[in-house]
């Protein structure tokens, strides 16, 4: 009989591929996956975690290409911006596959805030 392997006193949770699969979809198809975490899998801790980061990920593209439309200083700013999009977007789908409950840098900490 194989035994269990337990850290610290506490065993490991256990998370299903369907948790890993809706959690990757729900960043994978940024508003859209969101929408679909909420209506599919809204009791689930783990997608939801990662569906709320998936939100803040599509906000901060929203906001890159809002700054772009300023002439100039928009020009500039908001591409840096709409890169850390890609950065922390590419981040998210790596820390939902995991298996983890990660926080992605930046927009991690606001999308603890949101509360469904």
């Amino acid at each position: 009989m194989a035994k269990k392997r337990v850290e610290k006193g506490k065993p490991k949770k256990t998370l299903s591929e369907d948790a890993k699969l809706f959690a990757f979809l729900a960043t994978f198809l940024g508003i859209v996956g969101f929408v679909i975490a909420l209506l599919v899998k809204k009791d689930d801790e783990y997608v939801m975690h990662y569906a709320k980061q998936s939100l803040m990920v599509f906000i901060v593209f929203i906001i890159g290409w809002a700054i772009m439309i300023v002439p100039l200083l928009g020009w500039v700013l908001g591409p840096i911006i709409s890169i850390i999009g890609m950065v922390l977007w590419i981040v998210s789908w790596i820390y939902a596959l995991s298996g983890e409950i990660k926080i992605v840098p930046i927009i991690g900490k606001y999308a603890k805030n949101i509360n469904l």
